[in-house]
């Protein structure tokens, strides 16, 4: 296999001007309504751009797929090719969540103030962000991802999408991945939008909306703030998504924050995630001069506008307790600190 460094948000483009050329796309729809349009369902984000510009488009044509509303409509002219299937989606529960994941989840609650629309992504910490938002009020909800526990705010009344900028009243998204009742939930549901990923991750279109809160994970954070998202050293492990996306986009809204959360350990506790420098190869996804809110178990930390050593006091303060010693002493030896005692400044 190979791989092809992208923001989300160009994927669409890329395939309509002929970067990324596709000869054939394989899509799963739902089965065409009475004037010839299937719906794409739960993706949208990069299948639009391929149903539009693949010269060849080969179909499933299956009942279990939503019909979800915006910009997923495709007639079947378009179709190359179609089979009748009748398969139940992939399901995928929520995750459980542990108590770093809580913790996590109550600083990052205590960032967002009402009226904020919201990003985020799946796994126990977005799960754990969520389940802190319940006494919240009149969220929106503009995200490349869709899960089940955003349901749950819709439910409570937490998330009306009235005091958005853009796509007033509207949940807007690219994609959902849940279980059967997400599927039912989005289903015919004018309150879910579904846009491709060139809508939704546009950075000029997320600095539109107010307070624009983007939360993303990392595999590591260097003491200078240089984010590490998609590899483990020189081995890629994800792709770079929407995060830069988000970022950039979330920093230019009024009142925006970009918020990276990580547990501060990985492998059990054995490993810090904080770290003097990334691993050699590791790539950078947002760079230090992106990078705002880091939160961990330990706390929330503000980088914006702060000096190399400013940054690594605060980083450190929200490392786990049993590697702050040596984090400091490569600070020194980085420079970032003249000594190893008494450097740590007061955190504001």
């Amino acid at each position: 296999a190979d791989f092809t460094p992208v923001f989300l948000s160009e994927i669409p483009r890329m395939i309509a001007d002929g970067t990324l050329p596709i000869d054939v796309a394989l899509v799963q729809l739902s089965p065409p309504d009475k004037h010839g349009y299937c719906r794409l369902g739960t993706s949208i984000a990069c299948a639009r751009a391929a149903v539009d510009h693949a010269a060849i488009v080969i179909a499933e044509l299956n009942p279990h797929v939503p019909i979800t509303q915006g910009n997923s409509a495709v007639h079947v002219s378009r179709i190359t090719a179609g089979v009748e299937v009748d398969r139940p989606l992939p399901e995928r529960p929520s995750p459980a969540i542990g108590e770093i994941e809580r913790a996590i989840g109550k600083y990052i609650a205590e960032l967002i103030p009402d009226g904020a629309t919201l990003q985020t992504g799946i796994g126990s910490i977005p799960t754990a962000v969520l389940q802190a938002l319940q006494s919240h009020e009149d969220l929106g909800v503009h995200t490349e991802m869709f899960t089940d526990d955003l349901i749950d705010l819709v439910e409570a009344g937490v998330v009306t999408n009235q005091r958005k900028t853009r796509f007033r009243g509207r949940i807007v998204t690219s994609f959902a991945t849940g279980t059967r009742r997400l599927y039912d939930f989005v289903d015919a549901n004018p309150f879910v939008e579904f846009h491709p990923s060139d809508i939704v991750n546009d950075p000029v279109e997320i600095r539109l909306q107010r307070a624009m809160i983007a939360i993303n994970s990392a595999l590591q954070i260097d003491l200078t703030g240089q984010v590490c998202a998609d590899s483990v050293g020189d081995r890629i492990y994800s792709g770079i998504g929407g995060q830069m996306d988000f970022v950039q986009g979330s920093l230019r809204s009024p009142g925006g924050k970009a918020i990276i959360a990580i547990p501060s350990t990985a492998k059990h506790g054995q490993i810090s995630r904080i770290v003097p420098t990334l691993d050699p190869g590791a790539g950078v996804v947002t760079t230090r001069g992106h990078v705002q809110w880091i939160v961990t178990e330990y706390g929330a930390v503000n980088l914006r506008g702060r000096t190399l050593r400013e940054r690594a006091e605060r980083l450190i303060s929200i490392a786990h307790p049993d590697f702050r010693a040596d984090l400091r002493a490569a600070a020194v030896k980085r420079r970032l600190f003249v000594r190893p005692e008494g450097a740590m400044g007061q955190i504001a």
